[in-house]
Formats: structure tokens, sequence, C-alpha cells
């Protein structure tokens, strides 16, 4: 392969960052007054186990993104892969993502999608703009989990992750 000195085009580099799979989560805030705000985001990674810190990417410039920077929280919700519904309701730029939606309120006071795979609580430890993104560092509060299977994401499209059988990675004991 030849490198290139060329610039990479943003629609490459979205390919190319397609072929690495990914689970499926929504990101949600409560301004102040109440208001919920929400998004789909896959870009998502744990950072630290002591202490406990996540990483999101939320879209520069939105209104989700806005909201968690300014209340100061956020929960993000993994989606189980009966969840693809809401992942797609929560990607939706410009709706009112909550409207008839039963959604409850975790314990730091922000909304939480119901029966999600897993949520976490967390409190924004630190954020910066790079790129087109603002990338929040969060630092869990609070973890629930259920039963069930994850919501995967390659190339664009959703798909099941799927358990070959062998024994957990020797650094999750």
């Amino acid at each position: 392969m030849i490198p290139t000195t060329a610039p990479v085009d943003p629609l490459t580099m979205r390919r190319a960052m397609g072929r690495f799979a990914t689970g499926v989560a929504v990101v949600t805030t409560a301004t102040p007054d109440g208001t919920p705000h929400g998004m789909t985001v896959n870009s998502l990674t744990s950072v630290s186990l002591d202490p406990p810190l996540l990483l999101v990417c939320l879209t520069t410039g939105a209104r989700s993104t806005d909201a968690v920077i300014a209340a100061g929280r956020f929960a993000v919700s993994i989606l189980s892969s009966r969840q693809e519904h809401l992942a797609l309701r929560f990607a939706r730029r410009g709706e009112d993502h909550f409207d008839g939606l039963d959604v409850t309120t975790g314990r730091h006071r922000v909304p939480v999608v119901p029966d999600a795979f897993a949520h976490l609580e967390c409190l924004v430890e630190r954020h910066f703009t790079a790129g087109d993104h603002e990338v929040v560092l969060g630092h869990v509060q609070a973890v629930c989990e259920r039963d069930g299977e994850p919501l995967g994401f390659l190339r664009g499209r959703f798909g099941d992750v799927l358990d070959r059988g062998h024994a957990p990675a020797p650094w999750i004991s």
C-alpha cells in the first residue's frame, strides 16, 4: 500500500471507521428547567475503572450536546438488541425524542432510556472540542445492568453481537 499525502475526505473517513463494530447508546440529560435532551451515539468508550470514567463524543452545536455541557451531568443508556427503534428515534434531529416515551429518571436527575441493556449516570469531568465533535469525559456515579443482548452497529447498519462461547478474556476477571 502506497501512503498518500492527500487529505482524507469525510466520506472516506466515515467508510473506514464504519468497519469498526460498535455498540449503540443514547446519551441523555435534562436542563435546569427539567427539559430532557438526548441523542444516539456509537462513539463511546471506557477510559478508567478506578476512578470509573467513560468518554463519549457528541456532535458540536447540537442542542443535546449543549445541554450536557450546561447541566454538567448525563446518562448513557446502552441499547439492547430490541431497541433499534430507540436508536433511530434519538438519531432524528430537531424532534422531541421524549414525546410519548415512558422515561424514568436516574438517581442524578437525568432521564434514562427504559429497559436499556445498561445505563451509566455521569458527572461531566471535562470536555473539549475536537474537530466537529465535543469530547466529553464522564465520571460514572451509578450503573444499572440488565440481562439481554446488545445492539451492534457496523458499516452503517444495525446488527447483533454474537457470543462465540469462549471463556471471558483474561483481563475481564
